[in-house]
């Protein structure tokens, strides 16, 4: 059991990302004392959004310089925190050096704010954002898995630096946490395992997350053919943070927990957007057959290798999240809302244009 003061500063790696937004909300909201690990606290741009939410919430935010791959750089944004979350780690898919552009960030990343953490004699508690990929690589996996379902206890076994690195990349980082965990006892670590995010950013013009390449497409015509039944689960990304929150505060909090709403498929996730978009935008409205993804998918785009279809398109994707629910009191929102509202950000923004 870890009792976290919440008088007491929490530091916030990768704030500006996707979900690290919505978790300083909320930290703000309770009126906590945030420290942001950036990469640059005088990008004012960059800040705004974190800056605007400060005004509006009782808590206090200060920034810090930090670097992923620099040894000691969370030293300082550390001192005096009792609760560290660590969000900070790519999320991209398309690379030229899986080492480099993924590995390297989660694993190194991994060892240097926990490595600051042993030296840091007032961290109780570190929460890390893993990923369901460090459970399966692809929809397949969870046929193989006991009772054809993903559970906590299930490890990403099939990906390698070859075939599905992004998977590999958020597996061997979170076992490097569990490895360094078991090494001293001072500070517990607890893993939050999201599915695929979805849902509002803060944050729109900063954010790169691979969940907007593919709402967008949802929206610009490229699956006017039909969108893909790729099994998968899906979140909200405000349900994420809450989880974090959670798993912050709640003394009890243990191990790892998959962060996951919906069982469900590209299909059916562009079936949710019908209703309010399917009239101005060319939201795919069929599912696009296997075999016409074996034919285009490899030559559209290389991510969609042969591999890949057979092994996702129209295999069901299934995880228990019984555990979050159960012991971190977790209430998730329905596809629909998460859905509509991050198609609303990218037409708000002018990202999604509606057809004249």
């Amino acid at each position: 059991m870890t009792q976290i003061d919440k008088t007491k500063p929490v530091l916030v790696t990768g704030a500006t990302g996707y979900v690290a937004g919505w978790l300083v909300k909320k930290l703000l909201e309770e009126g906590l004392m945030v420290h942001a690990a950036v990469r640059n606290p005088n990008n004012k741009e960059k800040l705004a959004h974190l800056d605007k939410l400060v005004k509006n919430s009782p808590g206090s935010i200060k920034y810090f310089k930090s670097d992923l791959l620099q040894k000691g750089s969370y030293a300082e944004a550390m001192e005096g925190c009792e609760l560290v979350f660590h969000t900070a780690s790519p999320f991209i898919t398309d690379v030229k050096d899986p080492q480099k552009d993924l590995i390297d960030p989660a694993v190194l990343g991994t060892e240097n704010v926990l490595e600051t953490a042993n030296q840091t004699p007032s961290v109780k508690r570190v929460v890390v954002t893993s990923s369901v990929a460090a459970i399966y690589s692809d929809a397949i996996d969870c046929h193989k898995a006991p009772n054809g379902i993903l559970t906590e206890e299930v490890w990403n076994t099939s990906a390698s630096i070859n075939y599905q690195p992004y998977s590999y990349s958020k597996t061997l980082a979170e076992k490097k946490g569990w490895e360094m965990t078991e090494k001293q006892n001072q500070w517990d670590l607890v893993c939050i395992n999201p599915s695929f995010v979805m849902g509002p950013p803060l944050n729109l013009n900063g954010n790169t997350s691979e969940s907007f390449n593919i709402l967008k497409q949802m929206g610009d015509g490229t699956f006017k053919f039909g969108a893909p039944k790729m099994g998968i689960g899906l979140v909200d990304v405000r349900d994420v943070a809450e989880a974090h929150y959670k798993a912050g505060f709640t003394p009890e909090a243990k191990g790892r927990y998959i962060t996951s709403a919906h069982n469900t498929n590209f299909y059916e996730m562009s079936l949710s957007l019908q209703d309010k978009f399917g009239k101005d935008f060319p939201v795919p409205k069929k599912a696009l057959p296997k075999w016409l993804l074996m034919l285009i998918g490899p030559m559209a785009n290389k991510l969609f290798s042969r591999k890949f279809i057979k092994n996702n398109i129209n295999i069901e994707w299934k995880a228990d999240n019984s555990k979050i629910r159960n012991e971190l009191g977790i209430e998730f929102r329905a596809m629909k809302t998460t859905m509509e509202d991050a198609f609303q950000a990218l037409v708000d923004s002018n990202i999604l244009k509606p057809k004249r």
